[in-house]
């Protein structure tokens, strides 16, 4: 008797997160691209907290592949770490929200 399991291919990282640096009031955009379409549970988080669709967070996917989370009119508080989470699939970077020095 032989049992062939055909198991679903895991999904991998493709295009990871890259650190990013704006200015205060500016929009950060992070992308990360997966192997294939259909992962489970995807969530964004700042410095571990979870972040949802709203007014200034736009999170978006692309052909089941291509996950964005942009952040709008950011502020120096929002700097921190930046993760993308897929069941097991996970990617972080940096976001450095830089102020704007007023000369008088």
């Amino acid at each position: 008797l032989l049992l062939l399991c055909y198991t679903e291919e895991e999904a991998v990282i493709v295009t990871d997160l890259k650190n990013t640096d704006v200015f205060v009031g500016e929009s950060a955009t992070f992308t990360c691209e997966v192997s294939s379409p259909g992962v489970k549970n995807v969530q964004w988080w700042l410095d571990g907290s979870p972040l949802h669709n709203n007014f200034v967070t736009e999170i978006s996917e692309r052909d089941g592949t291509v996950h964005t989370l942009t952040l709008k009119d950011v502020a120096c508080h929002d700097s921190g770490t930046v993760t993308f989470r897929a069941g097991s699939l996970i990617s972080s970077a940096k976001l450095l929200v830089k102020g704007i020095l007023l000369l008088a």
